[in-house]
C-alpha cells in the first residue's frame, strides 16, 4: 500500500473528505480524518440495519412484523416503494432488503418511525458508536431547515464492518445474514466501479447534493475494510478518488489505456 499516494489523492478531493482502511490479515490502518463527522446520507441506513438484525436476535423485534405504507410515507427514489399505487403491507425483512440493496428512502423511513430516533441513538451506542448519530428522517425538510442531520464516522463504519467480517457482529448467524445482503448491493459505481467484477465487495452507499459516501468490506486477496466519506464537494471528482483508491488497495492493476 502506498500510504503517501492514497492521502496525496484525498488531499486532492475539494471539499471535506474522511477516509478509514484496515488491512484484515495484516491489521494494518490508515486513516485521513477518519475520526471526524461527516454526513451520513444514506450510510445511515447500515448502522439502523444493524441494529434491527440484533434486535431481532434478541427477541425485542420480528422480522416478519409488517409495516403498512401509506401513501404519506412514500418518499423520493431512490427506491421501489414510491412507485406503489395502492398501500402495500410489507414485512420487516423486505424493508431491510429494500433499504440496503436499492438504498429506499421510504422502506427507511418506516424502518426509522417503527424504532424511535431515540431508541436508534441508545442502539448505537449499545454497538459501539460514538459519534455516529440519527436527527432525523430522510428528506424531512423542516427538520433539515432546524439544522438536524444524520451522520456517521468512518472508523466506526470500519468498525461495524470488521466485525461483520470476523463474526463477532451479535453472533455468526447475524454477521453472516448482514454481510449475505451487503453483498447484494446494487449501487456499484464507488468502491467496486474499478474491481472489474473480479473481486466481491459488501458495502452501502450514501450520495446527496455536493455528498458522496461508500462503506464495505472488499473480499481481495487480503481482504480489506474500507470508509470513504465526503461532503461540500465535486462529487464526480470524490467518486474517481474513491475508485482508483479502492482498485489500488485490491491490487487490481490499472486498464492500459
Amino acid at each position: 500500500m502506498n500510504s503517501e499516494a492514497i492521502i496525496a489523492k484525498l488531499k486532492a478531493v475539494p471539499g471535506n473528505v474522511g477516509f478509514y482502511y484496515k488491512d484484515l490479515t495484516t491489521g494494518e490502518t490508515l486513516g485521513y480524518n477518519e475520526n471526524e463527522q461527516f454526513e451520513a446520507a444514506s450510510v445511515i441506513k447500515l448502522p439502523v440495519y444493524m441494529v434491527i438484525m440484533k434486535l431481532a436476535h434478541e427477541g425485542k423485534l420480528s422480522l416478519s412484523e409488517k409495516l403498512t405504507c401509506h401513501h404519506a410515507d412514500k418518499m423520493p427514489p431512490c427506491g421501489a416503494l414510491y412507485f406503489f399505487t395502492d398501500e402495500p403491507v410489507v414485512d420487516i425483512e423486505t424493508l431491510c432488503g429494500l433499504m440496503i440493496t436499492i438504498s429506499d428512502n421510504t422502506a427507511t423511513n418506516m424502518l426509522i418511525s417503527r424504532l424511535g430516533i431515540d431508541f436508534l441513538n441508545e442502539e448505537f451506542k449499545k454497538i459501539g458508536l460514538e459519534k455516529t448519530h440519527i436527527e432525523r428522517l430522510l428528506f424531512d425538510s423542516e427538520a433539515s431547515a432546524q439544522g438536524k442531520c444524520n451522520y456517521i464516522v468512518p472508523a466506526e463504519m470500519g468498525m461495524l464492518l470488521e466485525q461483520v467480517y470476523r463474526r463477532t457482529f451479535v453472533s455468526k448467524e447475524v454477521s453472516e445474514a448482514i454481510e449475505k445482503l451487503l453483498l447484494e448491493q446494487q449501487i456499484n459505481h464507488k468502491i467496486p466501479g474499478y474491481l472489474r467484477d473480479e473481486v466481491a465487495v459488501a458495502h452501502k452507499t450514501g450520495e446527496d447534493d455536493n455528498l458522496t459516501n461508500d462503506v464495505g468490506i472488499v473480499y481481495a486477496k487480503k481482504p480489506f475494510v474500507v470508509s470513504f466519506a465526503s461532503y461540500n464537494t465535486d462529487v464526480p471528482t470524490a467518486e474517481i478518488a474513491i475508485r482508483e483508491i479502492s482498485r489500488d488497495l485490491a491490487g487490481i492493476v490499472p486498464y492500459k489505456a
